[in-house]
């Protein structure tokens, strides 16, 4: 019998708790040791108070004593962990779930009710419990002071997308008039001299949309701006440890203040590894194998993890080609995807990337210089 199927025997002196949280209201499902189903309740989202009545009238209800411990879980979502913070500040085990490893029917058509997702959840709480760790994963509960160093590299990913939209629009409005120009600072002083492709004047009302999106455009430009000089300030002058490993990490040649900036804030000054593959892992540059008595197929990378983690990790490993000619990851890519056309050009730069974060954060953490690479001079 494998572990999966084995009967679990959790612990009965335990009351298990698992949340599904709503905008409007929390469906609570409480579990026992025992063969009895779940107590539901349903409160409103974000009423502690009536949760802390909810819990000691479940114990009651179960017949076990007040100072019996609770165990509960909850999927990662809009919630953030402010509620992990609280449970485990009032004596409760809680652990956060990450959603897309949770089993689930694979069935076409399957019934889903916030009842029974509650009920599924603290069914499957109890058996991690008993020891199935397969059953998903857990999320990792970043500190408030991690929390807040991710603020502003991950406002300025957002500002950046802002702007991107906004010039799309701009440009999308333009060309429908038949008029190709370029969005720069004057583009709000040419509008009307501009003719549409068929020789009419700009009509006025496209004018005065265009004048407002370049206004909304010229307030992104400066919020970026604003941005991008407050991480200047942090990374030179801040004295926490996210400011000094972006510090470090701009040492190495091949490696600018954004990308240093973000690896910290998102990986090597607020996370701890116990091996590369956990890093490789997180950032979602692992492949993901499918092989199945005679099927054998390329799935790609994992792509887990933050989007803008891997698209900043894959243009530092461009960059380092480029900066780190003599370095023993350019050479190995050289020897091996010099000669190939794009595509393998491209498989083998996602390569290069999970080996550079690695041996970047053998660098910060053990000091230890990526083999071949040089550094920048001393300021």
């Amino acid at each position: 019998m494998t572990e999966t199927t084995r009967p679990v025997e959790c612990n009965a002196a335990t009351v298990y708790l698992a949340f599904e949280l709503g905008s409007t209201t929390w469906t609570l499902a409480f579990g026992h040791g025992s063969r009895r189903p779940p107590r539901l309740r349903t409160i409103p989202a974000g009423d502690l108070a009536g949760l802390q009545r909810e819990i000691a009238a479940a114990g009651a209800c179960f017949g076990v004593p007040a100072e019996t411990p609770v165990r509960s879980c909850y999927e990662a979502g809009r919630d953030g962990f402010w509620l992990h913070r609280w449970l485990e500040r009032h004596g409760v085990a809680n652990v956060v779930v990450d959603s897309s490893s949770i089993e689930v029917n694979r069935r076409h058509r399957r019934a889903k009710t916030d009842r029974l997702d509650a009920m599924k959840l603290v069914i499957l709480l109890q058996r991690w419990a008993g020891g199935e760790r397969g059953v998903w994963q857990v999320v990792h509960v970043p500190t408030p002071e991690a929390e807040a160093a991710r603020q502003l590299p991950r406002e300025i990913t957002t500002v950046q997308a802002d702007r991107t939209r906004v010039r799309n629009r701009i440009l999308a409005l333009l060309a429908a008039q038949g008029v190709r120009v370029r969005v720069t600072a004057r583009l709000p002083a040419q509008l009307a001299t501009l003719q549409t492709g068929d020789g009419r004047p700009l009509p006025t009302a496209v004018q005065a949309r265009l004048t407002h999106e370049c206004a909304h455009l010229a307030t992104i430009e400066a919020r970026l701006t604003a941005l991008r000089a407050q991480r200047a300030t942090q990374v030179h002058e801040a004295t926490d440890r996210v400011a000094d490993v972006a510090r470090r990490l701009c040492q190495v040649r091949g490696v600018a203040e954004a990308s240093a900036a973000l690896f910290s804030a998102e990986l090597f000054g607020t996370r701890t590894f116990a091996n590369g593959r956990q890093l490789g892992a997180l950032v979602g540059l692992v492949p993901v194998p499918y092989r199945s008595d005679q099927r054998v197929a390329d799935q790609g990378i994992s792509k887990a993890g933050q989007p803008e983690l891997r698209r900043v990790s894959l243009q530092v490993a461009w960059g380092w080609l480029r900066w780190q000619p003599t370095s023993e990851l350019t050479r190995w890519f050289q020897q091996r995807f010099g000669g190939a056309g794009g595509r393998s050009r491209r498989i083998g730069i996602v390569a290069v990337a999970r080996k550079l974060l690695i041996a970047l954060w053998r660098f910060v953490t053990q000091g230890v210089v990526p083999a071949g690479a040089q550094l920048k001079p001393a300021a």
